[in-house]
């Protein structure tokens, strides 16, 4: 009884948790091999203030997905990094991606309209989408890099920094598809 507790515990922590990364996001990993890489999941719903997203109409481009709810302090320190690496690689094909999970609409509507990110964001306070990742994200913030093929490539757990996150881009677009 006192393991099945303490797993949950873990898990808790693990799901309720915002920014289980280091601040300096030493703990982010590079690029997944391209042997190892597996296809993402379907992506597809209505954004937040309008419109509608697919992913599988982004194939052939880089596609950056962020998992954010608007109580969780590192996404809003994230928010500027984002905007900033998708304002330098938009017009290269990137795609980019919000997700609002854990949150009320109207906050997550409020948050958005705070930090004006560029891209649009989809609402799913269930967490759905994120479990349909292989490796699917555990903290809050969490940001995955799907490839030009479709397949997931990298994943950052917790705050992420342009710095870190435009290399990976960069990559990935010299990749064929």
């Amino acid at each position: 009884m006192k393991a099945r507790i303490g797993i949950v515990l873990v898990a808790l922590v693990l799901l309720a948790g915002c920014g289980g990364g280091k601040a300096d996001g030493a703990d982010h990993g590079p690029l997944i091999s391209v042997s190892k890489r597996t296809a993402a999941p379907a992506v597809t719903g209505e954004l937040l203030g309008g419109g509608s997203f697919d992913l599988a109409a982004h194939k052939g481009e880089v596609v950056v997905i962020n998992f954010w709810a608007s109580n969780c302090a590192p996404c809003r320190t994230e928010a500027p990094e984002l905007a900033a690496t998708y304002n330098a690689t938009k017009s290269d094909g990137v795609a980019f991606l919000g997700i609002s999970v854990r949150d009320e609409r109207d906050k997550a509507l409020a948050y958005l309209a705070d930090v004006k990110t560029p891209y649009g964001s989809l609402f799913d306070p269930s967490g759905e989408t994120a479990l349909g990742f292989k490796v699917p994200p555990t903290t809050i913030p969490s940001t995955l890099v799907i490839d030009r093929a479709g397949r997931l490539a990298s994943v950052f757990y917790g705050v992420v920094y342009q710095k870190q996150l435009e290399p990976v881009i960069r990559q990935l677009l010299a990749e064929s598809a």
